[in-house]
């Protein structure tokens, strides 16, 4: 039975050039980037190619890059340093952000009393900032922390018009772009954002590397203590084959990215069509969807909800209903909870989510797998 793996939102499968550009500084570049002797030197050369390369792709500057083992340390770096260092008193965000982001602010409304606002969710799953200025009238250090792309939904924010709001009252902004960074070109010169996460499995890198981008000027003080790795910002020694293999899976992602966007794209599509040929009543949740992910409410029976992702499992399918952090609950996540309608949420979703590995016998074998049940 051939696999078929859809589910690229919660990770995705590593090219074979980031492996062997990790296996060849394991087995040949192994020293610490920290030591003063050539082995060190040979290491810290290779971290900060790596990092000077994210930089480039990313027009920024090498010092704005900080790595760290995943989006999630570098989100919980960056709200509670906002928090303790910078006097941040007011967080603004949504209840449909990643748990890296709400379960973060939760501890810091207990810990700090910060005070929490969270902008209405539409009912096709955009986040409404219509209201957004008039919270920054009285004046109140405040952060705004939105996600770019909803890894449940696939809704995708105006970081523009949120960023160039933030910039005129002087608001600070952390935008999670785990979904984003590496399937769209970002300049971060011209992008208004102060703070960004990215996450390496997300673009066909390794898992337990990611990175933060911190705009000039704003001093964070550390999360991790111990030596001076990463400017003093994150003490322990750098796992340098991970991050010269997210180096390189950024890398490629970009030089790839018009062709893969399209092939993804019309796979999209295709799997829609096919979807709404064999399933007439089937619904598609969101209203601007990035182009890799779909998530679909199925006109099935509620009784399907518990086992549907494990009949998809036993029949070699690969998908999920939502966020991989909380895969295998019947109920609905978090994120659809707060805009479909109860009618919705007791009929089964899938989320599909494609990479440029996918074919169309992938689709169609979804499609026959969920006709089976």
């Amino acid at each position: 039975m051939k696999k078929i793996y859809l589910d690229n939102a919660a990770t995705t499968p590593l090219r074979k050039e980031v492996v062997q550009t990790m296996t060849t500084i394991l087995l040949e570049n192994y020293g610490n980037p920290s030591s003063s002797h050539s082995f060190g030197r040979e290491t810290k050369t290779i971290l900060e190619s790596a990092r000077k390369s994210i930089a480039k792709l990313m027009n920024t500057q090498a010092s704005e890059i900080i790595f760290t083992s995943s989006a999630t340390e570098a989100t919980n770096w960056i709200l509670r340093s906002a928090v303790k260092d910078l006097g941040v008193k007011r967080i603004i965000t949504s209840k449909i952000e990643h748990h890296a982001t709400l379960h973060t602010i939760m501890v810091l409304e207990q810990e700090f009393g910060v005070e929490i606002v969270y902008l209405p969710v539409l009912s096709n799953g955009v986040i409404d900032i219509t209201s957004l200025e008039s919270l920054f009238e009285d004046e109140v250090s405040t952060l705004v922390s939105l996600i770019h792309v909803n890894n449940e939904s696939g809704e995708i924010l105006d970081i523009e018009e949120v960023g160039k709001l933030c910039q005129s009252n002087k608001v600070l902004f952390h935008c999670d772009m785990v979904q984003s960074v590496g399937k769209i070109k970002i300049d971060l010169q011209q992008l208004p954002v102060d703070f960004i996460v990215g996450s390496a499995h997300k673009f066909h890198g390794p898992k337990g590397v990611g990175f933060t981008f911190i705009r000039k000027n704003i001093v964070l003080q550390p999360l991790i203590y111990g030596g001076e790795q990463e400017k003093g910002f994150r003490a322990g020694t750098e796992a340098v084959h991970q991050i010269a293999g997210m180096a390189k899976a950024l890398e490629l992602s970009y030089d790839c990215l018009e062709k893969e966007r399209k092939y993804i794209t019309d796979l999209k599509e295709y799997c829609i069509s096919q979807l709404q040929l064999t399933f007439p009543d089937i619904k598609i949740i969101g209203k601007q969807v990035f182009y890799n992910i779909v998530n679909v409410i199925l006109p099935f029976e509620s009784s399907k909800i518990g086992m549907l992702l494990f009949l998809l499992d036993m029949k070699g399918v690969a998908v999920s209903r939502g966020s991989a952090c909380q895969s295998g609950s019947s109920k609905p996540s978090h994120v659809l909870a707060e805009f479909l309608s109860l009618e919705d949420q007791q009929k089964p979703n899938i989320r599909i989510s494609f990479s440029h590995f996918n074919t169309k016998e992938d689709i169609n074998g979804l499609i026959e797998a969920l006709k089976t049940i």
